[in-house]
């Protein structure tokens, strides 16, 4: 999703400020672009603000910035990757935007009334040149600034409806930038003698460490040695400035050819660091970081009386798997909700239900949007899943879970989704203990049984040259057919969602026992039907449902547990699981699916780590 980098110093900012969307770009983007306030004209360009836009990588911008006849200087500057909303990917559209070269902007989100504005600023007599709602805000400010920019952003983000994170500079005042967050997120990075503006403070790894979160609302003056926040009324504030170790998204590939490849094989470590340091199952597990009130998962735990999962893509699909373990084991009910969904229907609250989200980021809009909902109906029990420590779901939950993924720069989801897995495992089993449900037998049982998980997917991701050799047969092909039963139709769903969102074929999943009351319509044998098939109840209703298929001339690959006695044949191909795994199978399961949808993807030449039109952080509704 879109990204911000801003600076103000004593040194060419344009290296920090591409190098920032470079670390960036695993978020996924369309368009980028860079712009720079020079006091006085140098390396041949003009004083003033100066810009520079791409459609392309940002390698591409990286050389045009360096070019010796139109390259960039600048000790003040902004910089932007663009995920298109408004306004196809193009040039025109790519930010940073001027307003009669004195104002330039960059901004994530949406303003949802820029055409009514558009008018207001049409009727002043500004000219667009692009179709995009930013360029609004940048007319805007313009409108309004008399000399002072931090007041002209005060004014016009008063007439802002949406969410937006910005960074605004002012050809008359060089050594200054102006940032404001509502609805989306947006740091201050303090460095020596200089400081910073971000979307994510990955984008400041190696620069600063020093890193402010601004809050709902906030605005920030950011100038050469100072920086004051002021607060949703525009009263001046202190955040606290914290020490945050952001790692670099430019992490080595090492062997792996992919970035996406290299975190299926992570997910063995992924997995233990997750796990690191539980001997038991105790609440305090998930008292928050971000919290100094501890011992309050104990008390939330003994009061409620079901859960509310709200999650959008990957992550609501391993909520949907938590769901299964919350009701077989915690014997708790579990509703789980798509969370752009969640907000915009009539639903009724329960305060006694705990509401958790899921999300690697912990900046997804959708899901930040639909936990305000909730607790804006008086639901204050909250809970999140969460990889990234220091995110605003972290920051508005009143309990969490970090899980220890590291960085996933894939844009599909691997290791952050299995890591989700082990998290809300964990949940289950302290919901049922703290509910009398967990014997200490079980409990044992159950943390032995996660400690292999490592051993285990090793064991699994062996199985990748038989899964190259299925790649080859979907390669050639346009649609899929996936299914799976009861704890395992959610892994279904997700194996579908991975092989569509990177190798662009269209891939469907049904609970397998639907296959006759519709989708089996659908079944020939240029329809390759992906089943998994683990050794549990389910599993003799689920030879039929194979069979259902056979009959009908379709061609079946099934991922089965080594004892389920399904055997390869004529339209029916099979990769034997190394070992059953019980509840926990999902975990295992999921592997061989990634492996599939980045085999076949590689087969088609896709662009496996930034699949067409997808981001990897979706700070937008």
């Amino acid at each position: 999703m879109c990204g911000i980098v801003g600076a103000v110093s004593q040194r060419n900012i344009v290296p920090i400020l591409v190098q920032g969307l470079q670390r960036l770009e695993y978020r996924g983007y369309d368009s980028c672009g860079v712009a720079v306030n020079s006091a006085q004209a140098q390396m041949g360009q003009a004083a003033g603000l100066q810009r520079a836009r791409s459609t392309s990588r940002v390698a591409e911008l990286v050389a045009q910035v360096n070019d010796e006849k139109t390259g960039l200087q600048g000790l003040t500057g902004i910089a932007h990757t663009r995920w298109a909303t408004h306004g196809a990917p193009a040039v025109h559209n790519a930010h940073p935007h001027f307003s009669r070269d004195r104002i330039a902007l960059v901004h994530n989100g949406i303003i949802e009334n820029h055409e009514e504005l558009r008018a207001q600023l049409q009727a002043k007599g500004y000219v667009f040149v692009s179709q995009t709602d930013t360029e609004v805000m940048a007319h805007l400010i313009d409108s309004v600034y008399t000399g002072d920019l931090l007041q002209a952003v005060f004014q016009a983000t008063q007439q802002l409806r949406g969410a937006f994170a910005i960074a605004v500079m002012a050809k008359d005042e060089p050594h200054r930038v102006i940032g404001a967050r509502a609805g989306s997120p947006l740091i201050f990075g303090k460095g020596e003698g200089e400081n910073f503006l971000a979307s994510d403070a990955m984008a400041l790894a190696g620069v600063t460490n020093q890193i402010l979160y601004l809050a709902e609302g906030d605005v920030v003056d950011v100038q050469l040695g100072s920086f004051q926040v002021f607060d949703a009324a525009h009263q001046p504030v202190q955040r606290e400035v914290l020490t945050v170790n952001a790692h670099s998204g430019a992490a080595e590939l090492g062997p792996y050819s992919h970035y996406m490849q290299k975190e299926i094989f992570e997910q063995p470590r992924a997995i233990a660091d997750t796990l690191e340091g539980i001997e038991g199952i105790v609440p305090e597990l998930f008292d928050n970081p971000a919290s100094v009130a501890k011992g309050l998962a104990a008390k939330v735990f003994a009061d409620i009386d079901s859960v509310l999962i709200l999650a959008c893509g990957t992550s609501y699909y391993s909520g949907c798997v938590a769901k299964y373990w919350l009701e077989s084991i915690a014997h708790i009910p579990c509703q789980v909700e798509v969370a752009s969904e969640y907000r915009y229907r009539t639903s009724v609250p329960n305060p006694r239900s705990l509401v958790v989200t899921i999300s690697q980021s912990g900046e997804t809009a959708d899901t930040l949007a639909a936990l305000r909902h909730a607790q804006g109906l008086g639901m204050d029990k909250t809970l999140t899943i969460c990889n990234v420590a220091t995110s605003a779901m972290v920051r508005e939950c009143s309990l969490a879970y970090i899980t220890r993924a590291g960085v996933e720069i894939g844009v599909a989801s691997t290791k952050a989704f299995t890591t989700q897995l082990a998290g809300l495992f964990l949940l289950t089993l302290a919901i049922a203990k703290a509910k009398g449900r967990l014997s200490a037998v079980d409990e044992t049982q159950h943390l032995k049984a996660m400690r292999h998980l490592p051993v285990a997917l090793q064991s699994v991701l062996a199985l990748e040259p038989q899964l190259i050799a299925w790649a080859q047969d979907f390669a050639s092909k346009e649609n899929a057919l996936f299914l799976g039963r009861g704890l395992h139709y959610p892994i279904a769903l997700e194996g579908a969602l991975k092989l569509k969102e990177i190798s662009y074929i269209h891939a469907e999943a049904y609970p397998a026992g639907e296959l006759k009351h519709g989708p089996l319509a659908l079944v020939t044998s240029a329809m390759p039907v992906v089943t998994v098939a683990p050794n549990d109840a389910l599993l003799e209703k689920l030879k039929s449902n194979l069979q259902e298929v056979r009959a009908r001339g379709g061609v079946l690959y099934v991922l089965a547990d080594a004892d389920t006695r399904i055997e390869s044949g004529e339209g029916l191909h099979v990769i034997r699981m190394p070992e059953h795994y019980g509840e926990l199978s999902p975990l295992l399961h999921v592997v061989p699916l990634q492996l599939l949808a980045y085999h076949t993807a590689c087969a088609r030449g896709t662009d496996v780590d930034k699949p067409r039109n997808l981001a990897k952080s979706v700070t937008v509704e």
